[in-house]
């Protein structure tokens, strides 16, 4: 169970354990197993992949039942960092409107400032010009974790991703991390549940438009995992209301940048066969009761319940419920990755079988990595880390 360790002194000696056993019976014995081939989890993986993979995934699951290893940067303040920039972002309650102004107060939540963090490619400053120079690009990016875990600052483990897509073309040269507000439950209190995510990215967004003076149009919105859900939730809340009256939304971005996105936290896609059920070799844990996985969603549906996810388009664009009716007129030209041997894939192929019926195949590009766990990127060791970059460099052009 998620956090069945996380007080002392029980956290420590679980961890002490855990140490123990994967050094001296988990590391020999997945050695000994994966070097016979016909033992490697997937034909095309390594020795070492395996073995990396399998150490990632034990790391996971501990850091899951312990509550994580150490103290994490989060909304509450901007810490400094050697790579980075930390500035603060309002709140924006001028800019909710229709359902994001119900949902708010359904969850008792609302805007507050929060902190974002600007990432420069090497050898320019992280912050951008004032004025910024005419036809500059940038990234915003949401991190992923389920919405309860990782962290916008530069020592998160996802800021591997923000570093890699800055380095890849010069007109695209920065990025702002939003430190957007995550969700916990039982054992932790019940907090920041959906939309709270939501209106910290529109904050972000409109701090790049209103505040910094980016043009929309020069605007890659990207995430990973839970962010690549956040990131599909921002871009269809600035293209439904942008007619509004009572609200002046900034405009849609130009680009959307998707990486193993989070996009059915429904059960839709969890059936006999299904990448949910019999990839077993991501990283990613099962989608059962107690696991990871399901204390993410509880923790970011919270009072709305899980029932939530299976009518909710902002939640799930991809479920194969038809009554969430997800639609993706209008959307920016977009790139998806998924991995082949990741726990999301089909439900990634679902949304881009959507995305292209409503949008046409010119405008989304889909790049699978044949065998590759759950977001990838954010593992440099990863072997289909430049070949994936490569694809989203060719797309930025």
């Amino acid at each position: 169970m998620v956090h069945e360790y996380s007080k002392q002194p029980w956290k420590g000696l679980y961890l002490a354990f855990e140490v123990l056993v994967t050094s001296f019976v988990r590391l020999p014995v997945w050695a000994v197993t994966y070097a016979f081939p016909s033992a490697l989890p997937r034909p095309t993986w390594s020795w070492r992949h395996a073995m990396a993979v399998a150490l990632l995934r034990r790391v996971t699951t501990t850091a899951a039942l312990v509550g994580g290893f150490g103290p994490v940067p989060d909304h509450r303040a901007v810490t400094p960092a050697k790579d980075a920039e930390g500035v603060w972002i309002d709140g924006v309650p001028y800019l909710i409107t229709a359902e994001l102004k119900i949902w708010s107060t359904l969850s008792d939540v609302e805007p507050i400032r929060i902190p974002g963090y600007w990432f420069g490619r090497k050898g320019i400053s992280c912050m951008p010009s004032s004025p910024v120079q005419s036809g500059e690009k940038v990234f915003i990016f949401f991190h992923g974790g389920g919405y309860t875990v990782e962290c916008a600052h530069p020592v998160g483990g996802l800021a591997n991703i923000v570093r890699a897509l800055i380095e890849l073309n010069s007109h695209t040269p920065r990025a702002l991390a939003v430190e957007y507000r995550l969700s916990s439950t039982h054992p932790l209190p019940d907090r920041h549940p959906f939309p709270t995510a939501l209106l910290d990215a529109l904050a972000g967004y409109n701090y790049l438009v209103k505040v910094v003076g980016y043009n929309p149009r020069d605007i890659v919105v990207a995430g990973d995992s839970a962010g690549g859900n956040l990131a599909l939730a921002l871009v269809r809340y600035l293209i439904e209301n942008g007619s509004a009256t009572e609200v002046s939304l900034p405009g849609p971005p130009g680009s959307l940048l998707l990486l193993s996105p989070w996009t059915d936290l429904s059960d839709s896609h969890d059936t006999p066969g299904s990448s949910s059920l019999i990839n077993t070799e991501d990283f990613l844990d099962d989608l059962a009761k107690g696991s990871f996985v399901s204390y993410c969603k509880q923790a970011f549906l919270g009072p709305h319940g899980l029932g939530m996810a299976s009518c909710n388009r902002y939640i799930s664009p991809a479920s194969l419920y038809p009554s969430v009716q997800a639609h993706f007129n209008s959307f920016p030209r977009t790139f998806i990755s998924a991995g082949g041997a990741e726990r999301f894939l089909d439900q990634i192929r679902t949304l881009k079988e959507k995305m292209v019926t409503d949008m046409g195949a010119d405008k989304v590009t889909y790049y699978e990595a044949t065998d590759t766990i759950h977001d990838w990127l954010a593992f440099p060791w990863d072997p289909a880390c430049p070949a994936t970059l490569m694809a989203i460099q060719q797309w930025l052009a």
